[in-house]
């Protein structure tokens, strides 16, 4: 479970938000991770099943800059 850290860029593959880029700010537990999408300027509780992880990671800053940065 080494591929979900703080920084990973994901494309969710579930839900309304399906195909949305998003990146990982937090981990909360085993099967949940909080998420900012591209499109949404709130984070979001998501869980890992429903993300694909790419191989682009990102420096966290601020949520503003996150968003700006996957636009």
């Amino acid at each position: 479970m080494g591929t979900f850290e703080k920084g990973r860029v994901c494309v969710k593959n579930f839900g309304r938000e399906k195909g949305a880029k998003c990146v990982v700010v937090n981990i909360l537990d085993e099967n949940f991770v909080e998420v900012l999408c591209k499109d949404r300027k709130k984070r979001r509780k998501c869980n890992r099943r429903h993300l694909v992880p790419t191989e682009e990671m990102m420096a966290i800053g601020s949520d503003e800059e996150a968003a700006k940065a996957l636009a």
